[in-house]
């Protein structure tokens, strides 16, 4: 009872629990007195603060403060809004409407730059970290390929940022032209796609009337706003349950925030090489969302509910301490040392610099011009020595 009250005050209250709040716990000898701290927790004023600095951090990963977007998301779980909803919002805002105009942070804190974006969609969103997959497909990971990456990008590749000086505010804008294409830096075969989410079909643009293009065209002092908006169409199909991996993030997310790891860990590299530590639990989990329409603090109540969750962190007696791998990066259990190089490269920042060796180096068919692609060991000895 003690680690408990005091690991749920931490967990959604931001603190721990005052003497009193302890002591009457501790006294309390009702067998649900549990629940009906949960229960308490969750319905009280700190939760949505709370829940508002966790997501925060997730979402932002730090990057400053912003009393707008506190409010934003602080205000979304004092509404219990679902999750779908909030993500919504988020990709959708463009800082005028004042029902959402907070979440434009999400786009002016990445300098609404589509590559950031774009990575951080598919991370944060899906699971899915496809940064390596933007020069190529992703020589560790199968299912990561170039064409998805931009699929996400080609929603995105239109946005602008656009600085309104006389209301001093910065918002977010789009053009209504644009088309994503893509070079493999180690095959040279390019690509083009229309948006497309991982997993999912492409999505045609819709035939626009000539000169009718937007609604209000770009300018020095004009933000634009296209007829049709891929923007908007990523909000539009992204937060549902059919996009793969979107419900399946946030659980696995939720998890970690409650747990210290994720039932797939790290919790951006879903993919069928790192399979979740509980494959049932984390389906289970999902689908009971889905089924709850998204709503996070009716899920979260379920986690707490678990024995899981309120078990002791204390090994039982006679139990043998966990071996020194038990919390190996799974990912990486598997790799080859070539592969584990490549891991190397992308975690220290050094993925475009090798790209741009390998793309100046690769050989060419003089007939062709095509660039043959080299093998693991050439990669890695075209870089200096890690």
């Amino acid at each position: 009872d003690a680690a408990f009250v005091r690991r749920i005050y931490l967990d959604f209250a931001g603190r721990i629990p005052s003497h009193s709040e302890l002591t009457t716990f501790l006294a309390d000898a009702a067998p649900a007195k549990r629940r009906e701290l949960i229960d308490k927790l969750l319905a009280g004023p700190e939760y949505a603060i709370r829940m508002r600095d966790l997501f925060h951090v997730m979402l932002m990963e730090r990057r400053g403060d912003h009393p707008e977007w506190f409010r934003f998301l602080e205000s979304a779980f004092q509404q219990n809004k679902p999750w779908d909803q909030i993500v919504r919002e988020i990709l959708s805002s463009d800082g005028i409407d004042e029902r959402n105009a907070a979440a434009v942070k999400f786009f002016l804190v990445r300098d609404v730059a589509p590559h950031q974006l774009t990575r951080d969609v598919g991370r944060l969103f899906l699971g899915v970290d496809l940064q390596c997959a933007q020069c190529h497909d992703d020589p560790r990971f199968e299912s990561y390929r170039q064409a998805d990456y931009f699929g996400i990008y080609a929603f995105l590749q239109r946005v602008t940022a656009f600085r309104d000086n006389d209301k001093n505010v910065s918002l977010v804008g789009e053009t209504a032209a644009g088309k994503a294409t893509f070079v493999s830096v180690f095959t040279a075969k390019s690509g083009e796609t229309n948006p497309r989410l991982p997993g999912g079909e492409m999505v045609p643009d819709p035939d626009v009337e000539k000169d009718k293009e937007y609604i209000v065209k770009p300018g020095l002092k004009e933000r634009g706003v296209p007829t049709y908006s891929r923007r908007l169409k990523l909000a539009e199909l992204l937060p549902r349950a059919e996009t793969q991996g979107f419900s399946r993030n946030i659980v696995n997310r939720l998890w970690a925030m409650l747990m210290g790891r994720g039932l797939v860990h790290p919790l951006d590299l879903h993919h069928a090489a790192n399979a979740p530590s509980h494959p049932e639990l984390l389906e289970r989990l999902e689908r009971w969302l889905v089924e709850h329409k998204f709503d996070l603090k009716a899920l979260l109540r379920e986690m707490l509910l678990s024995q899981t969750y309120q078990r002791s962190s204390v090994l039982p007696s006679g139990v043998k301490e966990l071996p020194d791998d038990a919390f190996a990066v799974a990912p990486l259990r598997g790799l080859s040392p070539e592969q584990l190089s490549w891991s190397l490269l992308q975690v220290t920042g050094r993925i475009e610099q090798h790209c741009d060796q390998l793309a100046a180096k690769a050989p060419t068919n003089s007939a062709t011009q095509e660039v043959s692609e080299p093998s693991w060991s050439v990669r890695l000895k075209q870089l200096e020595p890690l």
